[in-house]
């Protein structure tokens, strides 16, 4: 490749002509040459670095973002928008039987989360009532997978203020250039080849909101292709769910029996791990090994098997820990995908010290 010259080599080239052609030019720093071929290098210089800048645009992996979009958009792909957070039944309230929440009143919670209810609810006899509720803003941060505490802001007649919200998932930033490059070079080494596997999971990935496909050919039967979906590496929404089956039923082959997109199925594998320590904390052994188990988590796809043994080396490995025992899971876990697309997530750990 073409190494662009620097000012200083450019101007030294273009004393030294001057040289060439009369070898009484003067040419030194105060000289009249020496101002010309400053100048003069500037100008080229700058042209070099537009040349070596336009070359980067032929290329979507070195292309700019405005560049990388118009490559995208010669084979039809578009950067994915940020979705809505939403749940089906996520919001749990109390109140008196009978009292009804409306469809459209909003929820707040502590951190300045704001959410609104999509369906009206009622209250039941046992004092309780579940309402489907969605983000107000869009992007990951309104996901909300454990119990969160919130109020209304302003409560139904017969309910009371505070409420508890979880399961609120699908909220997705926009697309990142990475993501984007990755799915054009897959479109251009893989092209649409009229319904492989490929071409499923390159379909469900141009919907908004799905950031991972894995794709089950003829699981149900002839004919049949299963698609599981994620969202911010966790469960989708069902919203993202039916965007994703509602065009793919409009792209698949006329001649596929049935195609059917699908959350993973989640299981919690909690932990009980025993360990000795040096030079650390139990609250701090603690602390690490939840967040290295979290990251080896958060590498495991639908589908795959838990091996026990690379979870005791995430263990080992950390500083401070000297030795480990894993009490629960003693055995790898085989992900069933027969009866459902399992994925396997971190649920509870506890850590103690042996011999305590």
């Amino acid at each position: 490749m073409f190494n662009v010259p620097s000012f200083e080599v450019i101007r030294t080239t273009i004393l030294r002509d001057y040289q060439s052609l009369d070898s009484r030019a003067d040419v030194s720093v105060d000289s009249d040459h020496y101002a010309r071929a400053s100048a003069l290098a500037a100008v080229a210089e700058g042209v070099y670095a537009h040349q070596k800048w336009l070359v980067k645009q032929f290329f979507p992996d070195t292309a700019d973002t405005a560049f990388l979009e118009k490559h995208a958009a010669l084979r039809g792909i578009r950067r994915k928008s940020a979705t809505l957070a939403s749940g089906v039944g996520s919001a749990t309230i109390t109140g008196q039987a009978g009292a009804v929440i409306a469809s459209g009143v909003q929820i707040k919670t502590a951190d300045n989360r704001f959410y609104v209810v999509t369906e009206q609810a009622t209250v039941n006899a046992q004092g309780v009532a579940k309402a489907s509720v969605q983000a107000l803003a869009v992007g990951s941060e309104s996901n909300i997978f454990s119990a969160v505490k919130a109020t209304f802001m302003s409560p139904p007649a017969g309910c009371q203020s505070e409420l508890l919200l979880t399961n609120v998932v699908g909220g997705t930033d926009q697309e990142t250039d990475a993501s984007l490059l990755a799915r054009l070079l897959e479109k251009i080494r893989r092209p649409a080849a009229g319904g492989n596997r490929y071409d499923y999971k390159n379909w469900a990935l141009d919907v908004d909101g799905v950031d991972a496909a894995y794709v089950y050919p003829l699981r149900r039967g002839l004919g049949t292709v299963d698609i599981a979906i994620t969202s911010d590496n966790n469960v989708p929404s069902d919203e993202t769910v039916a965007r994703v089956q509602a065009y793919i039923d409009t792209v698949r082959p006329v001649t596929a029996k049935e195609s059917l997109v699908v959350k993973p199925n989640v299981t919690r594998v909690n932990f009980t791990i025993e360990v000795s320590l040096s030079g650390i904390t139990l609250a701090e052994a603690q602390s690490s090994i939840y967040a290295a188990l979290v990251a080896f988590f958060n590498g495991l796809n639908p589908g795959d098997s838990l091996v026990v043994s690379q979870c005791e080396a995430v263990v080992s490995d950390l500083v401070g820990v000297v030795d480990r025992r894993f009490i629960t899971p003693k055995a790898n876990l085989k992900a069933d995908v027969v009866n459902k697309i399992e994925w396997f997530r971190l649920g509870n750990v506890q850590v103690r010290l042996m011999g305590a």
